[in-house]
């Protein structure tokens, strides 16, 4: 792949492109001119900082107009940073200060100009990002017997802990999200909107109410005498959850707006006692996680004592089948999913054959913990989308039947948020440690989540992460990114309005789209309802 725009400062893309052209075809005649033995000059390369997804569009369209996120190197500016996407022909339309970033609109030809500077850490484009897909039949589920919760719920249900639910938003007036039967408060302590598309706190999708109830649904805090009375309950039902709606109404977000719900997360981690983070989505484009935006926002929430787990992707066994952030990033949990065959015994247990497995770019195997993922029975968002893509799936009117590593991945955070009651010192090393080194084997060589032993983990049990290669904008001799803290210097820019009262957080930048699969393969592009209810009303602008 060759690229030189970024060598001819000043001309335009076409130009550029033109030249380029002349030049190849002068290399065409060198080498016919070249004495056998002896090589031709090689062809300008692209810039380093230049993502392969954006080198490839300046090959084939030049002139195509790109969403991009820009990471900018330690001690740049955000006026210097402005007024290089300026120079550059772009426009800026949003800031990322968890990344040291800008996101903004450009040609691609333009993008190489730019990943060309000095103080240019990496382009990447801002990719559509969507759940981690579903697989729904009719079967009831059985997982937190799979994975032995109930007897690590002698000792804990993660009560005390906060896991950032970063979805489609949490329809937090539940039943099943109440603290007790007797006390109707939500466990959804607070509801941040960070997509402008979003016109309520409200799930009008359906995927974040789903996860959430699978991370910290207890059908047992339901009205005596209610049919539906402590038949399901999440991994952590003691948890209290911080929904961050990364989507608009209509369930579509990109890599920029779940970037900026991990900031969300970081920011607010020691209001709302977030420990935990759960990303059930993938970017459509693959990338290292070495220059990866949203990698970079993972390890920066993790190097902040954030445990973040994330989907592994329901691509299978395909050869980029965990290329894709942030499942492939080396510091997050990625949660593969497991069929457990609906008994809650290890013995029929199997890996699902949608769940991503494989080696990242960079040579990490991925996913580090299974967990079950389908026929997945979990809370409903009244009126939601979910409704109309599989009718079948609805257990009782309210509750949802679904399977894919979204919910491997919500098992695997809920499983987080019980460690972290009963050992509240540990890091976020630790408790992927104890996850991940204390698997039961159930044949062909696979394991998977032991709640109940990762919970007694000790000594080597909870080492994790060791000797692993940082994305670069995280400084290798202190583990912390390269500006020390961002949002000293960029995020007082930010411009965000908070309502406490509200529970609400309105933001401002672009999305793309955010669609599902559906079991049988049925794609839903836009699927829309309505929902309302006070205890999440968005402020008014």
């Amino acid at each position: 792949m060759t690229h030189a725009l970024n060598r001819f400062p000043g001309i335009d893309a076409r130009r550029a492109m033109a030249l380029l052209g002349g030049l190849l075809a002068l290399a065409v005649a060198l080498a016919a001119a070249t004495p056998a033995g002896e090589r031709a000059p090689a062809a300008p390369a692209a810039p380093a900082a230049l993502s392969p997804a954006l080198a490839q569009i300046v090959v084939d369209q030049p002139d195509r107009r790109v969403e991009v996120i820009v990471q900018f190197e330690a001690g740049t500016g955000l006026e210097e940073a402005r007024a290089l996407m300026r120079g550059a022909g772009g426009r800026v339309t949003a800031e990322a200060a968890l990344i040291h970033g800008l996101a903004g609109t450009m040609t691609a030809g333009a993008a190489s100009r730019l990943a060309g500077e000095p103080s240019v850490r990496a382009v990447s484009p801002n990719a559509e990002v969507r759940p981690s897909g579903l697989d729904a039949d009719d079967l009831a589920t059985s997982f937190n017997t799979t994975i032995r919760s109930e007897k690590a719920w002698k000792h804990a249900t993660g009560r005390g802990v906060g896991v950032a639910v970063i979805d489609t938003g949490v329809a937090g007036g539940l039943p099943d999200f109440r603290r007790s039967a007797g006390d109707h408060s939500s466990r959804v302590v607070a509801s941040a909107v960070v997509h402008p598309g979003a016109t309520t706190a409200a799930d009008l999708h359906g995927h974040g109410t789903h996860v959430a109830g699978l991370i910290a649904g207890d059908a047992g805090a339901r009205d005596p005498g209610d049919e539906h009375r402590g038949r399901y309950a999440g991994v952590a039902p003691g948890a209290h959850l911080v929904s961050i709606k990364v989507a608009d109404d209509e369930g579509r977000t990109t890599v920029l707006d779940v970037i900026i719900g991990l900031q969300f997360a970081v920011e607010r981690k020691d209001e709302y006692g977030i420990r935990v983070a759960n990303l059930s989505l993938t970017s459509d484009v693959a990338e290292s996680p070495r220059t990866d935006p949203l990698a970079a926002a993972v390890e920066q929430a993790w190097l902040g004592g954030i445990v973040v787990v994330a989907a592994a992707g329901n691509r299978g066994a395909a050869g980029d089948a965990v290329a894709y952030a942030p499942a492939n990033d080396p510091y997050a949990i990625t949660a593969g999913g497991i069929d457990d065959r609906g008994t809650g015994q290890r013995g029929d247990d199997v890996l699902a054959s949608w769940s991503s497995r494989g080696t990242t770019q960079d040579g990490v195997r991925k996913p580090d913990v299974l967990a079950p993922g389908a026929r997945m029975v979990s809370t409903f968002s009244p009126g939601s989308a979910f409704g109309g893509l599989c009718g079948a799936c609805l257990v009782g009117g309210e509750y949802f039947r679904a399977g894919g590593t979204s919910m491997a991945a919500a098992v695997v955070s809920g499983a987080a948020a019980v460690l972290l009651e009963g050992h509240p010192g540990w890091t976020p090393d630790q408790v992927k440690g104890a996850l991940v080194n204390t698997q039961r084997g159930i044949g062909g060589g696979l394991r998977e989540l032991a709640l109940d032993k990762a919970s007694k983990a000790k000594g080597k049990q909870l080492e994790a992460n060791a000797g692993l290669t940082p994305n670069e904008a995280i400084d290798p001799a202190t583990g912390r990114y390269r500006e020390g803290t961002p949002q000293a210097s960029w995020s007082a820019s930010w411009s965000a309005s908070w309502s406490r009262a509200s529970g609400s957080l309105q933001a401002s930048w672009s999305a793309a789209s955010w669609s599902c699969d559906c079991g049988g393969g049925q794609r839903e592009a836009n699927p829309a309802a309505s929902w309302s209810a006070s205890w999440s009303a968005r402020p008014g602008w």
